[in-house]
């Protein structure tokens, strides 16, 4: 008897030690039914709020969709004003001239490399043919492309031209036009240049 008394007394007190503590469970279901309480009263009773033609969303503002029927419709790309596609022959200037051609070469900013006219000397060769203007990036001499060259390189190339009279082929933009993401392709510079 006193070995059956030791057994249940012994299952008494482990049974009590795998029991846990009692749970306040009103307290937590409160909580979380005020949290969803909230999140209903921000987006609608049924959690998709009122869809209207009137009701402009971030991704609608983010897309450049305009939802408003009163607003005037908004671009959803927009070109800056300044703008000159460098992959428009348009945009290009082809001067031949004589040696000393009288133009005073800037190097672009370092990460982007190139030269440009700064300036044109009085009565210059340059001047006188009136078709290089001050801020033109040089893009090839003759045959040769230069544009993205370091100053020394694309200077030293005129320099080194053995003939009198050099064929220079310049960019009439800024230099974001050229260079930047909205450049021409190598692709297609070396064809214009070859003149394909």
């Amino acid at each position: 008897m006193k070995s059956s008394i030791l057994v249940a007394a012994a299952t008494a007190s482990c049974a009590h030690a795998f029991v846990t503590a009692p749970v306040n469970t009103r307290t937590s279901v409160s909580t979380n039914m005020a949290l969803i309480d909230g999140v209903k009263s921000a987006f609608g009773g049924d959690g998709m709020g009122e869809l209207d033609s009137e009701r402009e969303t971030p991704i609608d503002r983010w897309m450049g969709w305009n939802t408003k029927k009163d607003a005037p419709q908004q671009s959803v790309s927009k070109e800056p004003s300044d703008f000159v596609d460098s992959m428009d022959s348009k945009n290009y200037v082809i001067a031949t001239l004589t040696k000393p051609m009288g133009i005073v070469f800037e190097e672009n900013d370092s990460e982007i490399g190139g030269i440009f006219a700064l300036e044109l000397s009085e009565g210059s060769s340059a001047e006188t043919a009136g078709t290089v203007r001050p801020g033109d990036q040089l893009v090839a001499v003759g045959e040769k492309k230069v544009s993205g060259l370091v100053f020394e390189e694309a200077l030293g190339t005129i320099i080194d031209s053995a003939a009198d009279e050099v064929k220079l082929v310049f960019f009439r933009g800024p230099s974001k036009f050229l260079y930047g993401p909205a450049g021409a392709s190598q692709e297609w510079l070396d064809a214009f240049i070859k003149g394909e």
